[in-house]
């Protein structure tokens, strides 16, 4: 079980979810939302990272422009959430994760720290291994390409569904093509396929092939 804490940002007090494995962290990873607040399903994705042996802080980014949002996956919500991201901005978000990552060298004692982001958060996870230098794992992120030309601090796994209308497949190969050094993976799936509270969206052979090449990454760039 993980619990809620309060996270020092340079946006003000954001509210995180921290979850800690049984034993001492093998590393640090920072969870990066949907577009939908850090609701039961990243929460539990959390709790699942702690479980494989990691310190884990999800940030409720939403914060600085609205406190305790946590939406479902209906149209309304979901046009909410896109308003939310255009309000926090990409830049105020890789902030987050700076601090979310300092916490968890400060409080957990790691020396490593990751980020993994989901649809939105893909991007995100991009962002922060190019500006802050985290191994990161980026799920299905749209808003991906206008970055693929800028230097990287640390490497990227990158997961996209094949049947994902979102993301088709002339802007997967354009990241196989600006980062021949990067991974990345395409799954019999659509958009949002490792989100397992949602029957339209999950896929869970392609959700536990992700995961198993996400911690394969982690274990290896983390070490």
């Amino acid at each position: 079980m993980g619990q809620w804490i309060t996270l020092d940002t340079a946006h003000g007090p954001v509210a995180a979810w921290e979850a800690m494995p049984p034993g001492a962290p093998r590393a640090g990873l920072v969870v990066v939302q949907e577009i939908f607040g850090v609701n039961a399903h990243i929460r539990d994705v959390a709790d699942r990272y702690a479980a494989q042996g990691y310190a884990v802080l999800a940030p409720a980014f939403f914060d600085p422009v609205e406190k305790n949002v946590e939406l479902a996956y209906d149209q309304a919500d979901f046009a909410r959430g896109r308003e939310l991201v255009g309000k926090l901005g990409l830049d105020a978000a890789v902030d987050i994760v700076q601090a979310a990552a300092q916490r968890l060298k400060a409080d957990a004692g790691v020396a490593r720290v990751g980020s993994v982001g989901y649809c939105w958060g893909g991007t995100v996870a991009l962002l922060a291994a190019q500006r802050l230098g985290l191994p990161s794992a980026s799920y299905y992120g749209a808003r991906n390409v206008p970055f693929l030309d800028l230097p990287f601090k640390a490497p990227v796994i990158f997961h996209f569904g094949e049947l994902d209308t979102s993301i088709p497949p002339e802007m997967v190969q354009q990241h196989r093509d600006k980062l021949p050094q990067m991974a990345v993976h395409t799954y019999p799936a659509g958009h949002a396929f490792n989100r397992d509270v949602d029957p339209k969206a999950y896929d869970a052979a392609s959700a536990a092939l992700a995961l198993e090449r996400t911690l394969e990454f982690f274990a290896r760039e983390l070490a």
